[in-house]
């Protein structure tokens, strides 16, 4: 079974040392799935930092971190002292992920 971006992302953050929650949750009601305040998938605390991740493939990158600069709750998110980051993970030439990451906000 393949990897997802997220399974990925969770494993990188924990490497680093985080504490990591998966946000988005499956809606069977609605049969969508949901993230955490309309565009988060993972939670990561370490020494008090809080970082907010959207996961994805690299090719949906800049589509998601549109997504997110544009929603309504990224201020809210922001001004709580959040860390927004986007993960796109694409494999090289040797066949290894590698990751793309860009932080959202520092501007806001």
């Amino acid at each position: 079974m393949a990897t997802s971006p997220a399974q990925r992302s969770l494993k990188h953050l924990r490497d680093l040392g985080y504490t990591v929650a998966v946000t988005e949750k499956w809606n069977p009601h609605a049969r969508v799935r949901q993230d955490l305040f309309g565009f988060i998938d993972l939670l990561a605390i370490k020494d008090g930092e809080t970082l907010a991740i959207q996961t994805t493939s690299s090719s949906s990158f800049s589509e998601r971190k549109k997504k997110i600069e544009g929603h309504v709750n990224l201020p809210l998110v922001l001004a709580a002292g959040w860390q927004v980051s986007v993960h796109g993970w694409r494999k090289n030439a040797k066949g290894k992920w590698v990751l793309r990451e860009s932080e959202i906000g520092n501007e806001i």
